[in-house]
């Protein structure tokens, strides 16, 4: 197997629990290192990598995919760089700060011929992949509606400063909005029009913190929502067919897991807990269906193993420079829609 050498623009959070593990765990990866600005820390994890002073350390290096997992507001810059230096880039999301910028990133690559992935990781949450296997199932029948929810009780402000200042990537539409906005558009393509309430909620906050985005498809509605006064959690899932429902609450382990230290595997990994099933109500070949749902293995090393496969096979990014455009569409439209508080058309 094609040995891929990558290194990471940060080894923050991101770096330590998303990032690096995969890298090490998949046999097509070798993981240089990372560009560490004040805390050295990777070597204490990972011995055989280096600390890059630089960034141009790291695109002087034999890396050949880079991982840009900075703050959202340097995302454009450092992708921009990375693939003009000739290298293969994983962008967290968001993707950037902007549609214009989205859309010259993924130019960019296409130009140059390289790979551009989005970390849309939670495509591979336990509960999403459930999710979409009921829809492929066709068990509700015809959807008529869906709402995500990506909830937390946390009033108190990030010690983070780039989350809890004014820039062009703070903010929860940014921050977490891009998690759901992307798992819809996965399940239900692009809407049609787009309307937004962004709030601000938290005392003290000057970024925005509570979100809900409506998404007006031909036939269904899609409502998305994100706040930090959640201390009751709704389930994270709730889909509306008009044969049955789908409730799901938020289970998936594998960010707890990797904030331990666990080291991700390719057996149990993801595994949810029984308790955390999700709840189908439907009508099946004219039985009703009323009880818990087994929940589907989740597992981040999926993606990866999608970035390798692209990279060493010439295959799809398992998540697009084009899904990542995407996204920033809903996002621009959810703040042109607050600002006028209207109705947007895509």
């Amino acid at each position: 197997m094609k040995k891929i050498k990558a290194a990471l623009l940060s080894y923050g959070m991101s770096g330590k629990v998303f990032q690096a593990p995969f890298l090490e765990l998949h046999p097509g990866f070798e993981l240089l290192g990372s560009w560490e600005r004040s805390k050295k820390l990777i070597q204490e994890d990972y011995p055989h990598v280096k600390s890059y002073a630089t960034i141009d350390e790291v695109l002087n290096s034999e890396a050949e995919l880079v991982v840009v997992n900075t703050p959202i507001d340097t995302h454009f810059e450092y992708a921009k760089r990375v693939l003009e230096a000739g290298k293969h880039a994983i962008v967290e999301k968001a993707f950037t700060a902007t549609l214009a910028e989205a859309e010259e990133l993924a130019a960019l690559a296409k130009a140059k011929g390289l790979k551009l992935a989005v970390f849309q990781n939670r495509r591979w949450d336990s509960d999403l992949k459930t999710v979409r296997q009921i829809l492929l199932d066709g068990v509700l029948g015809e959807i008529v509606e869906a709402e995500f929810h990506f909830d937390r009780y946390n009033p108190l402000l990030s010690p983070k400063v780039h989350k809890e200042t004014v820039n062009s990537g703070s903010g929860v539409l940014k921050d977490l909005g891009p998690h759901i906005i992307d798992q819809a558009l996965y399940l239900f393509g692009l809407p049609k029009s787009v309307f937004a309430d962004i709030r601000t909620t938290r005392e003290n906050s000057v970024v925005d913190d509570w979100i809900d985005i409506v998404l007006f498809y031909p036939e269904i509605r899609v409502r998305l929502k994100a706040g930090f006064f959640v201390r009751e959690a709704n389930p994270a899932y709730v889909v509306h067919g008009k044969k049955g429902s789908f409730l799901k609450y938020r289970g998936d382990i594998q960010e707890d897991e990797l904030k331990l230290m666990k080291k991700p595997n390719l057996t149990d990994w993801g595994t949810e807990p029984l308790d955390k099933e999700g709840f189908l109500h439907t009508e099946i070949d004219g039985r009703i269906m009323h009880g818990k749902i087994p929940t589907l293995q989740g597992n981040y090393y999926d993606f990866f193993d999608g970035v390798y496969h692209a990279i060493a096979n010439d295959t799809e990014e398992p998540v697009t420079a084009q899904d990542g455009v995407n996204v920033m569409r809903i996002i621009d439209a959810a703040i042109q829609s607050n600002a006028e508080k209207r109705v947007v058309e895509l």
